[in-house]
């Protein structure tokens, strides 16, 4: 018989560091929307970690992005939420919901600003109001590539994204959704910054990156929102 199997699910980052928090975000986009402020005063008396955003696509949509730490919080208090007045007058968007927790690739220097701290900022800083989330899922292929062609994958996406970071023209936030999404998808992306056109810009240049050419079998659909409120734990 071979070596029993040694299940590890912690989080790993540079020099030995490991955690087992992780931040779990939601999007959630409901239809039938003409006045945003009622769904503000319902999200700020729940205390709720969160952004609210106006859909670009639709002029009677809108968006909510949670986050929290425990899952449960989403099935439990934003449940108890939704199902209330006002968001139980309005239509859920289920084509453009999206479920995401943060992970680790394991260089990180600081694991837990990685995992917890730094897609806050991100996603909550009012000078970054425009977003465009979407889903998408890598081929089978991707994934029967040996550790080192995934790597070389993998960092000539992460080289572009950084360029537009550095730039201060867009920032990511990256998800796993694996076994979290009704059609299967791997991972939840984030593009969030001051102006639209830089989002959009980053994902066209996506387009040329051997990934997204080669090893990607969906991608989206995609949210496009302008925050209009957003509040911190």
């Amino acid at each position: 018989m071979g070596e029993p199997i040694r299940v590890d699910v912690r989080e790993r980052g540079a020099g030995g560091q490991t955690s087992t928090r992780r931040l779990w975000m939601q999007l959630q986009v409901f239809g039938g929307c003409t006045d945003p402020k009622p769904l503000v005063r319902a999200l700020e008396a729940r205390r709720v970690e969160a952004v609210l955003y106006q859909d670009l696509n639709d002029p009677r949509a809108v968006g909510v992005l949670a986050m929290h730490e425990d899952p449960a919080f989403f099935v439990e208090d934003l449940r108890e939420l939704y199902v209330a007045e006002p968001f139980a007058a309005l239509g859920l968007r289920r084509e453009l919901t999206m479920l995401g927790r943060t992970y680790s690739s394991g260089f990180e220097a600081d694991l837990e600003d990685w995992l917890l701290r730094r897609p806050r900022r991100t996603v909550l800083n009012p000078a970054w109001p425009w977003a465009i989330w979407y889903p998408l899922r890598r081929t089978g292929a991707f994934a029967r590539l040996s550790p080192q062609e995934q790597g070389a994958i993998i960092r000539e996406h992460s080289v572009l994204g950084h360029a537009y970071g550095d730039a201060d023209l867009a920032h990511d936030i990256r998800l796993a959704c694996h076994g979290l999404d009704a059609r299967d998808n791997d991972f939840v992306i984030g593009l969030v910054g001051r102006e639209l056109h830089p989002l959009s810009h980053l994902v066209q240049a996506m387009r040329k990156t051997v990934q997204t050419a080669e090893y990607l079998e969906s991608l989206g659909p995609f949210f496009v929102g302008k925050a209009v409120w957003q509040r911190a734990e």
